[in-house]
């Protein structure tokens, strides 16, 4: 079947203000792209946009989408801001627990608090003597109590993991505060949870994507619910025939090789993706990797996930199987280790590597980032969610290159845009207004690092040519152009005008996914 879309404001994205009158769309591709007086005889059906506005399809370039699920069906401590309202949210949401049934909660962010404070583990004893596991909003430290410390095993006797770090008290003992590798000691020891409930996660998350104008997503969800097989089965119960969506799959380099040589998928709606490594942990940890101590602790300058010598044998892995890698990078010296391992081992042709989040960075490296082909991976929305505090972790002479969005665009380097949700909230609107404002809506001032402001043509371009640089499907995907997929997002309005408010305020009105609408809201006629 072909369908005309005319009737509103259509950007293709392809260069600043380019606008066509009319798209035809032939199944699941675009045919055509001209006037509506010269597409429609072409026409089986029409859908008139009635004055609304409309884009390539918005992808989230990084996301966990099970996790988003759960996020949803959870305990959702993240809008909470100060420790007593956290304790009595635990309080409320642990009655009836009882035995060894798990509370988990997520999101808790201790920079929220006036007091900073982060829970003891007799605190959340008090609160509840079911195990608890509690998921830092960098999901890179959990809280837990001694319930869920004794199933894990962990004691004073218990050495730190490698690349992680079972915080102690003055006597030694664990405070029930675990940092990166270290809290997979208690999460390894959750029962595990059933496929159907991994999928009901995932379809809670891809409907709620849908109706947020999000057409696809870049996610991360293999190395997680034990065998990767479980969380992909839940993939292929969700996406198919009735529900479009297009998941590429980051493989945990734990299961890649595996997932090389059996896993089956269902391109171009689930795709195999690259290896995905983590080098350093988080800032709001103080995990993340840096070249010089944190400012506010100079006892630590993070932490490496994994030795110089693994992390570049794990890369090696991935080129033997001729494949990309996509490696968590918060710090400026994980940043270095990773372009130490990518330059080692060359990017093989037709694919691209992926460095994701790059929020600290040098001169150096932003020079050896220019000579390699790699795509970024950025959330604009760390910019609100960070500072100030962020400020104090890292003093303000690392400042020029941090969180340096604008800068990276500039200097010709591939950048695509995320929500690393449930970390940040999934919802683009927020991370378009925090690229273009980089402040939250209820603050008036210029904005964290004002110069690193993106204009909305570039804050739209992350989420969409952007998003299909970085799985390299810029020939095909991220602009309204012939040949291209088929994949739309309209919106209320015109992102382009009025206040930098309209970007929150802007309402989905349709989800388009391979020519067929998979939301819409009521009001358009199709």
């Amino acid at each position: 079947m072909k369908v005309l879309i005319y009737g509103g404001q259509i950007y293709t994205m392809a260069t600043e203000g380019e606008t066509v009158e009319a798209v035809l769309v032939s199944d699941d591709r675009i045919e055509k792209t001209g006037s509506y007086e010269e597409l429609r005889q072409l026409a089986d059906k029409e859908i008139d946009l009635a004055g609304r506005t409309m884009y390539p399809g918005l992808v989230d370039s990084h996301l966990h989408l099970i996790q988003h699920g759960e996020k949803l069906m959870r305990v959702d401590l993240s809008k909470i801001d100060s420790s007593d309202e956290m304790k009595q949210q635990l309080i409320r949401s642990t009655e009836g627990h009882s035995g060894d049934e798990w509370f988990i909660g997520e999101g808790w962010n201790e920079n929220n608090f006036p007091d900073r404070k982060i829970f003891h583990r007799s605190e959340l004893d008090a609160i509840c003597e079911s195990p608890m596991m509690l998921k830092r909003v960098c999901r890179h430290a959990v809280l837990a109590n001694s319930r869920a410390l004794e199933l894990a095993g962990i004691t004073k006797e218990t050495e730190d993991p490698e690349g992680g770090v079972i915080v102690r008290d003055t006597n030694g003992e664990p405070t029930g505060y675990l940092l990166d590798a270290a809290q997979d000691l208690v999460a390894n020891v959750v029962p595990e949870v059933s496929v159907d409930y991994l999928t009901k996660a995932l379809k809670t998350s891809v409907d709620d994507l849908l109706k947020l104008g999000l057409t696809g997503g870049h996610t991360e969800d293999m190395g997680y619910y034990g065998h990767y097989s479980r969380p992909l089965q839940a993939f292929h119960n969700v996406i198919g025939k009735e529900t479009k969506f297009r998941a590429h799959l980051l493989r945990a380099h734990v299961a890649f090789e595996e997932m090389m040589d059996d896993a089956e998928y269902l391109e171009p709606f689930i795709d195999p993706g690259p290896m995905k490594l983590f080098a350093d942990g988080s800032i709001g940890g103080r995990t993340a990797l840096l070249s010089r101590p944190y400012t506010d602790d100079p006892s630590t300058s993070g932490v490496a996930i994994h030795s110089d010598e693994e992390l570049k044998r794990l890369v090696s892995v991935a080129r033997k199987h001729g494949e990309a890698v996509a490696i968590h990078v918060i710090g400026d010296f994980a940043m270095e280790k990773a372009l130490d391992a990518i330059e080692a081992h060359p990017t093989p042709q037709g694919k691209r590597d992926r460095l994701i989040h790059a929020m600290v960075l040098r001169e150096d490296l932003l020079e050896r980032l220019k000579r390699l082909d790699v795509a970024l991976d950025l959330q604009p929305s760390f910019v609100p969610s960070d500072f100030p505090w962020v400020v104090e972790r890292l003093g303000d002479d690392r400042l020029a290159l941090s969180y340096a969005w604008k800068t990276l665009l500039d200097e010709g380097i591939i950048c695509a845009g995320g929500s690393d949700a449930p970390i940040e909230e999934v919802d683009p609107r927020q991370g378009l207004f925090a690229a273009v404002a980089r402040r939250k809506p209820e603050e008036t001032h210029e904005g964290y690092l004002p110069e690193q402001k993106l204009s909305r043509f570039e804050a739209i371009r992350l989420y969409t040519f952007g998003s299909a640089q970085a799985i390299c499907m810029e020939h095909r995907r991220g602009l309204i152009k012939e040949g291209f997929d088929a994949d739309f997002t309209v919106f209320d309005r015109d992102l382009f005008e009025g206040p930098e408010e309209q970007l929150l305020n802007a309402e989905v009105e349709m989800t388009v996914v391979a020519g067929e609408v998979m939301y819409e809201k009521n009001g358009v006629e199709v």
